[in-house]
């Protein structure tokens, strides 16, 4: 009778591996959750960085574009992705679109010696040492980015870096909105 006790505990360990793969099998793989799309970025009010340190100037991530479409890119000086993705940003700033950092997590005299070095993409820096905004946006990680449009909702999302020029493009097609049509005159 005490053999059957101890098997019980294998037979369960069975069945839920069967689940598991099962569910594994069913699920798919390029399926990613895309946190804020569709959402308005929230109101996260961030310190600007000014020569290394965080001025005293505040701006609301939500308002930084100043009513233009915008690519928010979190980042930071530790992040070697970032270093790779990095690039592909100064694209964006020579195509003219607003990009504008977080600097996630991050001291703010080494996220200036990281854009010392590799050159600076960004309208401006918001420093979120504490990484509340990056909490509040929903990121899983550095780098993200989120295609903001003028309104200040997001439009798309992408998780890790912006490695390829379709990866930009995709961003980018995101901030134009498409044309409504005018509101027609009623006769009464």
């Amino acid at each position: 009778m005490s053999r059957w006790f101890s098997i019980i505990p294998l037979v369960v360990l069975a069945l839920l591996a069967v689940l598991f793969i099962g569910w594994s099998l069913k699920r798919d793989p390029e399926f990613k959750p895309a946190a804020l799309v569709g959402q308005t970025v929230p109101e996260t009010v961030l310190p600007i960085l000014q020569d290394g340190v965080p001025g005293p100037q505040n701006v609301d991530i939500r308002t930084a574009g100043v009513g233009k479409p915008m690519i928010v890119n979190v980042f930071a000086s530790w992040c070697a992705p970032c270093r790779v993705e990095h690039p592909q940003l100064l694209k964006l700033q020579a195509q003219g679109i607003a990009v504008v950092g977080i600097a996630y997590k991050d001291e703010p005299e080494a996220t200036q010696a990281f854009l010392d070095e590799l050159g600076d993409p960004f309208a401006m820096v918001l420093v979120d040492q504490d990484g509340r905004a990056g909490l509040e946006m929903g990121i899983s990680g550095v780098p993200e980015s989120f295609a903001v449009n003028a309104m200040g909702e997001v439009v798309a999302k992408s998780s890790g870096p912006l490695l390829t020029d379709a990866d930009l493009k995709r961003m980018t097609d995101a901030l134009v909105a498409p044309s409504r049509p005018l509101p027609t005159a009623t006769s009464r």
